[in-house]
């Protein structure tokens, strides 16, 4: 099934699911065997950026930084839809809640501040409720 690509309708079916686990960010070497264990990779000029549990970097001794909350949105928007990043990123930005983006096939991804888990989805579940949210 195709994703949905009218902003109006990806915001109004706009969910969020929250994983239970701290995920960190590590920059690791292409060939470094911790890279097995990453929930995502991203091939960059200095290294990879893998994002993994926390639990996963402590047990492989993988240096690591940002305790981070992943989300989900649950919506299944296109790829070539237009606006959805600038909608959540623009609510988070007014709730000063900093936001780093995964974009999978079929959902995007959030990875937001451990501490402010509960505000960021409350936050990106206001896009769907047309609730503007509030400073912290």
């Amino acid at each position: 099934m195709p994703g949905l690509t009218d902003l109006t309708e990806i915001l109004r079916s706009v969910d969020v699911e929250v994983r239970p686990d701290v995920y960190v960010y590590a920059s690791l070497e292409p060939q470094h065997p911790g890279l097995a264990l990453a929930a995502a990779t991203i091939a960059e000029s200095e290294g990879v950026t893998a994002v993994l549990t926390r639990t996963d970097a402590v047990a492989a001794g993988i240096p690591s930084e940002f305790d981070a909350a992943w989300l989900t949105l649950t919506v299944h928007s296109s790829l070539e839809a237009v606006g959805l990043t600038a909608a959540f990123a623009a609510a988070l930005g007014e709730a000063d809640i900093s936001c780093n983006v995964l974009a999978g096939f079929h959902h995007d991804h959030i990875l937001v501040p451990w501490d402010r888990r509960d505000d960021a989805a409350r936050v990106l579940r206001g896009l769907r409720d047309g609730a503007r949210p509030a400073r912290r």
